[in-house]
Parts: structure tokens; C-alpha cells; sequence
């Protein structure tokens, strides 16, 4: 079950790889996931020292969060792969000219993991191409229908 999507890396890259990975989280966090306070649309994954990192996804607090915590919305949470899909990823951007993009978050039994995409950036023309294919399968379609 999807909590949060990224519908904007779809329109801005091409996806060529999918990856599930896990989010280190607190628990004030967990709960406003749980609540439908979560936001990726802005985010996008660094790599630092060989760990893989969300930074700019929003997770706003829910007002029962205890007085003595202060939340921070849009900090940096720490994504959880195998070493070897780490190395992998690290050599295909470094290399390659390849970029990685949170595109979903949701649950997988009973925890909460984010889909990470290995994306090439799409240029103006693709963009213009892929919005005319879509628009002729709707035509298309509308035409089949009557």
C-alpha cells in the first residue's frame, strides 16, 4: 500500500532501475507516516561515505508529538540497503551520469520502506514526446470507446 508517491521523478527522468530500501526513522516519524503526513516530492538521495541518505523529504509532526522533542520536518534519514546494492548503485552514478530518486513510500509487512530509482535526467524534447504519446493513447482510447 502506497503512503507517498513521486509522480514528478516519472515526468523528469527515466527510471531505469527500482530498488527498495529501508528508512531509519524515529517514532514521532513513524506515526505521522502511519497518519498521512509524509511528502517526497522535493526529495532526492545523496551518497556520503558509502551510505546512501533521503534528504528534502517533508514528514510533518503530528500536534500530539511530546513538548520536550522538537521536530525537524526535513532532515536527513539514512536509507537502508545491502553493502553490495550500495557498491553497485555508487559505481553506476559515479560513473554513468546516473542520479538516484525516492519514488514511493510504503509499507512492506508492517514496516515502511521507500522505492529509490537509478534515473537518467530527460531532456526538454523527451518531456514534449512522452506528454504527446500520452495524449494520443488517451485519444486513442476515448476513440475505441465510442
Amino acid at each position: 500500500m502506497s503512503i507517498a508517491e513521486n509522480k514528478k521523478a516519472f515526468f523528469d527522468y527515466f527510471i531505469e532501475e527500482r530498488l527498495e530500501a529501508g528508512l531509519s526513522l524515529e517514532g514521532w516519524e513513524v506515526k505521522a507516516i502511519r497518519a498521512g503526513r509524509a511528502q517526497i516530492k522535493e526529495g532526492y538521495v545523496v551518497i556520503r561515505s558509502a551510505e546512501l541518505f533521503l534528504i528534502g523529504a517533508h514528514i510533518s509532526a503530528l500536534p500530539t508529538v511530546s513538548i520536550h522533542i522538537r521536530p525537524d520536518p526535513v532532515r536527513t534519514r539514512k536509507l537502508l540497503l545491502h553493502a553490495a546494492q550500495i557498491r553497485k548503485l555508487i559505481g553506476r552514478v559515479e560513473r554513468r551520469g546516473y542520479t538516484l530518486v525516492p519514488l514511493n513510500l510504503h509499507y512492506a509487512k508492517g514496516r515502511i520502506k521507500c522505492d529509490i530509482g537509478l534515473a537518467k535526467g530527460k531532456k526538454q524534447y523527451d518531456k514534449r514526446a512522452a506528454e504527446k504519446k500520452r495524449d494520443w493513447e488517451r485519444e486513442k482510447a476515448r476513440l475505441i470507446r465510442g
